[in-house]
């Protein structure tokens, strides 16, 4: 994919974005929340910023379709990964992806890597191509 992150591992744990930023001490809005949602019963993407939180019915007009959140099996099913853990690309099978526009304003986003103890460093760019995420409004206000 053209990155070479550095995984950092921090034993308190990084499960949640609160968790992330204050064990890397970033911004709470520079985490990546990597999380799953159903859209007409497939799995999606979405990409959100450790500040905001998804709007369903503003994703579902993005996806086309009606969204409902995936339950922790269906999370590793389709991803490889434990929610807590899931990282923005690499997963088991391709998922679509939306990214919210609020992680381009950052120089660099941190994001899980696997494990709900492991992140990495990358370019908001690199987060978008690696993970082939369309760029989309999704987060509440």
């Amino acid at each position: 994919m053209g990155i070479t992150p550095e995984i950092l591992r921090f034993p308190e744990g990084t499960r949640t974005a609160e968790q992330a930023a204050a064990a890397v001490g970033c911004e709470l809005g520079q985490i990546v929340k990597s999380l799953v949602f159903l859209c007409e019963g497939r799995p999606v993407l979405a990409l959100t910023s450790g500040a905001n939180r998804v709007d369903t019915k503003r994703l579902g007009t993005v996806l086309g379709g009606k969204i409902s959140r995936a339950d922790a099996d269906g999370v590793r099913e389709s991803t490889g990964y434990a929610i807590g853990g899931t990282p923005p690309f690499g997963h088991a099978r391709p998922l679509r992806a939306v990214v919210d526009p609020a992680l381009l304003s950052y120089d660099t986003v941190w994001a899980a890597a696997g494990t709900p103890d492991t992140v990495f460093e990358l370019t908001p760019d690199e987060l978008v191509r690696a993970s082939g995420a369309e760029v989309a409004g999704f987060a509440t206000d």
